[in-house]
C-alpha cells in the first residue's frame, strides 16, 4: 500500500509558524511597550511628587497613553494574524484531512478517527488567549533583567519566583498529558458507540437493547470522565500552588522593596515598578499553567492529524484514458487484512466481455464483496492485478474513473439532499435530463414521481424518509447515472418486494441493452436469472464459473447429490478457467 508523504501538511504548518512568527514579532513592541506602565509609575513617584511639577505629569501621561495605545493596536494586530492564521490553517487543511479520512477508512476498513474535529480544536488554540501566553514567555528573562536593573535583591527574589512557576508548569505537564491522552481516546470510542447507536435505533428498541446500550456507553462515558477528573485534580492543585507562589512573590517584592526604600537604597518609584515588572513577568507562566489543558489537547490534535497524513493510503493521479468499453479481467487476484494472512480471496481470475452480466453467488463470507470493492478499484489486491478495458482499475485516476463505474452497496448509503441531488452523486450542476435518464434506466421514475415533492423531495439524513426498498432503487439510478460502462450490484434486491424485484430485473436488462458490464452479487435466484455467467466463491476461491444455463443445472445438481448423500458432501468443481476461455452466449438464460 502506497503511503502519503505529510508535505502538504509539513508546508502548511510551515506557512503557519511562519504566520505566527509575524505575531510573535508584534509581541516584541507589545511587550516593550508594556513597561511604559511601570516607567510612569517610577516617574511620578519619584519625580512629579517630590516636585509638584504638573506639566511633568501632563507629558509623562501623554507619553504613556501614547504607548498604551500603540500597544492596544499592536495587540490588535496579532490577535488578528493568530485568528486569521487558525482559520486559514482549518480551510486549507479541511478538505485535504476529509478525503485522508476517507482514504484511510477504506484502507482494509481501519476505522478512521475523527480528524475535522482535530483540525478545530488546533484552530481554537491558534485563536484562543494560550497562544499569547506562549508568545510572551520568551519575554520572562528580559522582564526579570529589569527587575534586576531596579535592584538585584529584587531581581533575585523575582527570579526565584519564576523558577518556581517554572518548574510548576513542567510538573503539570508530565502529571497531565498521560491521563488526557487516554481521556481522548476513551471519548473518542464512547462518541462512536453513541454514532452507531443513533444509527440503528430501530434494532436497539425492538429488541428491548436500550438499557444494556445505554449502559455500556454511559460506563466508557463515566471512565473517560474519572480519567478527567483525575488530570483536572492535578492541574487545579498545581494552578492553586502556582497562584499562591506568584501572590507570594508580589508580596515579597513589595516588602523587600519597602525595606530597600527604609535603607534608602532604591526609590518608593522603583519599588512599585519593581512589583509591576515581576507581576507582568510571571503573568505567561501562570497563564501557560492555566491553559494547559487547551495547549496538550491541541498538541495532540495536531499528532493525530499528522499521523493521518502519514498513514493515509493515496492515489497516483494518472493520466487520462478514453471511456473504457466494460471489458473485465481479473488476473490471479488475492486479498488479506493485515496483520492476520488469512486470505479472504485466493488466485481468483476470470474475464468478461463488454455488455455481459455476472452474478457472483456463493455461502457467507465467500469473499463475495471483498470481489465487489476490487471490482471498482476501493481496495488494492494484495496480489494479482483487476483490469478495465486493460488498465489497472485502482490505478485509474478515481475521478475519471467514477465517470464510468456505477456501485450499489449492500448497505445503503443516502446523503442529505434531495432525491435528485442523490442520483446526480451531489452534483448541483447536474442535468435534469441526465437524472430522469438515469432514473428511466433504473425504472424507478415513475416511483418518484409519486414521492412528495417528485425528484425535489428531501431523503433526509441517510435517507431516513424513504422506504428501504425506496432508498434502494434511488441508489440503483445513482449507480447507474452518466451511463456507466461497468456497474456493480451488490445484493441489489435484499430490501426489494416483488415489483421492485421485476423493476431491478428490467433495470440489469436495459443495462446489459446499452452496452454496460453489470456484475450482480446475490444469493436469490430471481436476480440471477438475467446473468449471461455466473461465477460461484467458496472460501474465497473459485468454484465454478461457467455459462448459466449450465451453471444452474450444475448446482441443482450438486445441491441433490448433497441432499443424497450428506456424508460425503464435497463439491463438484468445474475448475478454473482461463480468463479467455469463456465468451458471451446470446442464449444464456
Amino acid at each position: 500500500m502506497t503511503r502519503t508523504k505529510d508535505d502538504q501538511f509539513r508546508q502548511v504548518w510551515k506557512k503557519c509558524r511562519r504566520a505566527l512568527g509575524g505575531a510573535a514579532f508584534f509581541s516584541l513592541f507589545v511587550n516593550v511597550l508594556q513597561l511604559a506602565v511601570p516607567l510612569y509609575m517610577m516617574q511620578v513617584f519619584d519625580r512629579v511628587l517630590s516636585s509638584g511639577s504638573m506639566p511633568t505629569l501632563v507629558y509623562l501621561s501623554l507619553i504613556a497613553g501614547g504607548a498604551l495605545l500603540t500597544m492596544a493596536l499592536l495587540d490588535m494586530v496579532r490577535t488578528r494574524i493568530a485568528h486569521r492564521t487558525g482559520n486559514w490553517f482549518e480551510t486549507t487543511l479541511s478538505t485535504p484531512v476529509f478525503t485522508a479520512g476517507l482514504n484511510r477508512a477504506l484502507d482494509r476498513r481501519v476505522q478512521a478517527t475523527d480528524a475535522t474535529r482535530d483540525l478545530g480544536m488546533v484552530r481554537g488554540f491558534l485563536t484562543s488567549p494560550g497562544l499569547f501566553s506562549l508568545l510572551d514567555a520568551p519575554w520572562v528573562p528580559p522582564y526579570l533583567l529589569v527587575v534586576f536593573l531596579l535592584h538585584p535583591i529584587l531581581g533575585v527574589v523575582a527570579t526565584i519566583g519564576a523558577v518556581i512557576l517554572i518548574v510548576l508548569a513542567v510538573l503539570n505537564e508530565v502529571l497531565t498529558r498521560a491521563p488526557m491522552r487516554e481521556a481522548s481516546g476513551v471519548q473518542r470510542e464512547a462518541a462512536q458507540r453513541a454514532n452507531s447507536a443513533m444509527r440503528h435505533p430501530e434494532a436497539i428498541d425492538a429488541m428491548g437493547m436500550m438499557p444494556a446500550v445505554a449502559a455500556r456507553w454511559a460506563s466508557i462515558n463515566a471512565q473517560a470522565l474519572e480519567i478527567q477528573s483525575r488530570a483536572a485534580d492535578r492541574s487545579a492543585l498545581i494552578s492553586a500552588v502556582s497562584k499562591f507562589v506568584r501572590m507570594g512573590v508580589q508580596l515579597a517584592i513589595l516588602g523587600v522593596g519597602a525595606a530597600l526604600v527604609v535603607h534608602q537604597e532604591m526609590t518608593a518609584g522603583a519599588m512599585i515598578a519593581g512589583s509591576i515588572l515581576m507581576g507582568r513577568a510571571l503573568a505567561p507562566v501562570e497563564q501557560a499553567i492555566g491553559g494547559w489543558k487547551t495547549l496538550v489537547m491541541a498538541q495532540q490534535a495536531l499528532a493525530r492529524i499528522r499521523t493521518l497524513f502519514e498513514e493515509a493510503p493515496v492515489r497516483n493521479s494518472g493520466m487520462s484514458l478514453p471511456a473504457p468499453r466494460g471489458e473485465i479481467s481479473v488476473e490471479h487476484v488475492s486479498l488479506a487484512f493485515p496483520p492476520s494472512k488469512r486470505l479472504v480471496l485466493n488466485d481468483v481470475s476470470f474475464a468478461l466481455e463488454a455488455g455481459t452480466a455476472l452474478a457472483v453467488t456463493g455461502p457467507s463470507a465467500a469473499g463475495k464483496s471483498a470481489l465487489a470493492r476490487l471490482l471498482i478499484g476501493t481496495w488494492k489486491p494484495s496480489g494479482g492485478v483487476v483490469r478495465l478495458d486493460g488498465a489497472d482499475v485502482y490505478a485509474w485516476d478515481r475521478t475519471q474513473f467514477g465517470r464510468h463505474v456505477g456501485y450499489l452497496p449492500q448497505d445503503i448509503e443516502l446523503y442529505g439532499g434531495t432525491v435528485r441531488e442523490n442520483i446526480a452523486r451531489m452534483d448541483l450542476m447536474a442535468d435534469p435530463m441526465d437524472v430522469v435518464k438515469a432514473a428511466k434506466i433504473a425504472d424507478c421514475h415513475d416511483m418518484i414521481l409519486r414521492l412528495p415533492d417528485g425528484y425535489d423531495t428531501q431523503v433526509g439524513d441517510a435517507g431516513v424518509v424513504l422506504s428501504g426498498g425506496q432508498r434502494q432503487r434511488v441508489a440503483l439510478a445513482r449507480a447507474v447515472y452518466g451511463d456507466p460502462r461497468l456497474v456493480v450490484l451488490d445484493e441489489p434486491d435484499s430490501n426489494l418486494d416483488r415489483a421492485g424485484e421485476e423493476s431491478l430485473l428490467r433495470a440489469i436488462q436495459n443495462m446489459k441493452e446499452r452496452g454496460a458490464t453489470v456484475i450482480i452479487i446475490a444469493h436469490r435466484g430471481g436476480v440471477l436469472k438475467v446473468a449471461d455467467q455466473v461465477l460461484l466463491l467458496r472460501d474465497g476461491q473459485v468454484e465454478m464459473f461457467e455459462y448459466a444455463a449450465r451453471a444452474f443445472g450444475r448446482m441443482a445438481a450438486n445441491a441433490a447429490e448433497r441432499t443424497a448423500s450428506p456424508a460425503n458432501d464435497v463439491p463438484v468443481t468445474a475448475g478454473r478457467p482461463a480468463p479467455a476461455t469463456i465468451r458471451r452466449s446470446s442464449g444464456a438464460a
